[in-house]
């Protein structure tokens, strides 16, 4: 029984290496980012928003429990959507935060052509983001 058990475990740490290997090959060939990219200051967002047709970001913190809950439907629009997606510590880019009028977090902004265009604040369902993000990509 023991010996079964190492041969599936081996089979499955191979499996995932090679399904490892081949995603990141298949992210590099095509240029389009699938995680979310950590902005810290405005001269960032600026090269993203100017350099990318759609950009969802994220203002969050860490200590934001709905921030928390927000994190894994975050991760999924970047990964499946055409969608860029930026996260902003609100805690460590203050001004940033300010300056996008964001008062309560999580607070996401579409930037479309460079311009923020929707504004979506607190818990948001994976179905909403694509919806959203699907008007203007």
């Amino acid at each position: 029984m023991t010996d079964e058990l190492e041969e599936i475990r081996r089979e499955k740490l191979n499996e995932l290496r090679g399904r490892d290997e081949s995603d990141s090959t298949d992210e590099s060939e095509s240029g389009n980012l699938s995680d979310p990219v950590s902005i810290d200051g405005k001269a960032e967002l600026s090269d993203i928003t100017t350099d990318h047709d759609v950009v969802l970001v994220d203002f969050y913190a860490d200590w934001c429990g709905p921030c928390q809950m927000l994190e894994p439907v975050v991760e999924t629009v970047a990964a499946e959507t055409a969608a860029t997606v930026a996260k902003i510590d609100v805690d460590a880019n203050q001004e940033l935060a300010a300056e996008y009028g964001v008062r309560g977090v999580p607070t996401l902004l579409l930037f479309a052509d460079g311009e923020p265009v929707e504004r979506l604040v607190g818990m948001q369902d994976e179905a909403q983001l694509r919806s959203v993000i699907a008007e203007y990509a």
